[in-house]
């Protein structure tokens, strides 16, 4: 028996490349509005309680209001966007971290953003074991392709040739810090340096590590051996043995929804760098979505995504 789904937001890039994952599994049974209905809240409405997973791809006030126009005990929500992360009721959909057993039994979750994505697989595991402290001022340097920015970055880039590099976010206080700080635990705000390049998808999130500042912490190695043990079994989370040159984000790379992460540490143990790759549209996104919908059907984790 096919189960009912709803993407509410789906001519977003987020919305459509759900739909896109989804399409051809005949798990389920996708429930469409007319391009004349999208923005019409009675339709809404109607699709939104015929479902039995509604996906939100809104702005925050559009996901809140959404959330209000369920009028039954059986519709179950994964939200894209910013609203519910840090919400009481909402299951922060971060299988690898949150655990599986948990998103698959929530009726509320909310999706993790793409650069906290990076940050929270990497610091959580070392701040919850013990092996880097809770209470340390961390600092996140991230870069992103611009698909992330929705219609009217991708516009500005595709328009706008000569762009190659956009810093923003200057002002701190960017949304995704009380997600960032929530999820590992951590005592003061991350300071966040989020950019974005001139390429349509692909994400680099870094945590430099000032280890021998730190009252404890562990070796690079231990670190490295720590994530790897955190995501043992996982198709999605994989933890690089090596240390390559470089880290590169292409232009020509494809949807993907893995996840790989890096420990660099100097030969002196004194320094490291802790660095994520994604794809931001992928678990940072739409591939996220995906993954919680199968555990919350009860599915295949890893069904209908690309690995």
């Amino acid at each position: 028996m096919s189960r009912r789904v709803f993407i509410d937001g789906a001519a977003g890039t987020t919305g459509l490349e759900i739909a896109d994952r989804l399409a051809g599994r005949d798990e389920f049974e996708m429930i469409v509005l007319e391009d004349a209905a999208r923005k019409d809240a009675d339709a809404r409405a109607e699709a939104i309680n015929d479902a039995e997973f509604v996906i939100l791809c809104l702005p925050d006030d559009a996901a809140r209001e959404a959330v209000s126009l369920i009028r039954n005990d059986r519709v179950r929500v994964i939200d894209a966007s910013t609203a519910h992360r840090t919400a009481v009721g909402w299951t922060y959909g971060f299988p690898e971290v949150t655990g599986r057993k948990a998103v698959a039994g929530a009726r509320r979750v909310s999706n993790p953003g793409c650069y906290p994505t990076g940050f929270i697989a990497l610091l959580q595991p070392l701040v919850s074991s013990g092996l880097l402290p809770s209470d340390w001022a961390y600092s996140c340097n991230a870069t992103s392709g611009y698909s992330g920015g929705g219609k009217a970055m991708i516009a500005r880039f595709e328009d706008d040739g000569d762009i190659a590099f956009r810093d923003y976010g200057l002002a701190l206080g960017h949304k995704h810090v009380p997600e960032m700080k929530m999820h590992t635990g951590l005592r003061w705000d991350p300071v966040f340096a989020p950019a974005v390049v001139a390429a349509h998808r692909g994400m680099v999130v870094e945590v430099p590590l000032a280890l021998e500042a730190m009252a404890t912490a562990a070796k690079p190695e231990v670190l490295r051996e720590a994530l790897r043990h955190a995501y043992l079994g996982s198709e999605i989370v994989r933890v690089a043995d090596d240390q390559p040159d470089e880290v590169l984000l292409r232009r020509s790379m494809e949807p993907v929804d893995t996840l790989d992460l890096y420990v660099f540490g100097s030969r002196d143990g004194r320094q490291a760098r802790l660095v994520a790759v994604l794809d931001n549209l992928g678990k940072g996104a739409s591939g996220a979505a995906v993954q919680n919908l199968n555990l919350m059907a009860g599915l295949p984790e890893t069904a209908g995504l690309r690995l």
